[in-house]
């Protein structure tokens, strides 16, 4: 998602304004009382999803980490053979590769920052898919109200469509979609 959606311009603010007149009159204040918490069972899961997934994408990387050097000690202290004798009588020495398979202070922060922010998107995706599913079903409970907020939306875009049309015939200003 880019940063550049939190940005205020004079296009964002009219665009805001003329959802808001739509808001106040093709909406009852019942319907608007509904929009308000159905937009708070969309964030609330995901704020919850989103720390649960730091959680345990951090337990994960924890357990990863305390696997791995378990692995490396039984590694260390396993019998390796030193010397390679071929068929003609030679023999070679077999480098030790235990310091190269030691667990480093920079593959235990990457496990951390990689497994935390997979966690954090996993949970904070699927806590959003949580609260929509939860506000959707919000507000279809009532047909009557579902219809007026349809209604709405579809007049707010078609309000929104005839600015950008003029914007785009007087050439007097950018899109607010660019």
């Amino acid at each position: 998602m880019s940063f550049a959606a939190f940005r205020k311009s004079e296009q964002h603010t009219d665009l805001g304004r003329l959802a808001e007149e739509h808001m106040k009159h093709d909406l009852t204040q019942e319907d608007r009382d509904v929009l308000v918490k159905a937009s708070t069972r969309v964030t609330t899961p995901a704020i919850i999803g989103t720390i649960a997934g730091l959680g345990l994408g951090l337990y994960a990387a924890f357990r990863l980490r305390r696997v791995r050097a378990e692995m490396f000690n039984a590694f260390r202290a396993a019998e390796k053979p030193t010397h390679v004798v071929f068929s003609g009588g030679r023999k070679e020495a077999i480098p030790d590769i235990t310091p190269l398979m030691q667990p480093s202070r920079y593959g235990d922060i990457a496990t951390y920052f990689f497994f935390g922010l997979g966690g954090t998107v996993l949970g904070g995706e699927l806590g959003f898919l949580l609260g929509t599913w939860s506000a959707s079903r919000l507000i279809d409970k009532d047909a009557a109200r579902r219809s007026r907020i349809e209604a709405a939306y579809r007049r707010f875009k078609a309000d929104y469509l005839r600015q950008e049309a003029a914007r785009l015939e007087s050439d007097t200003s950018p899109s607010v979609l660019s």
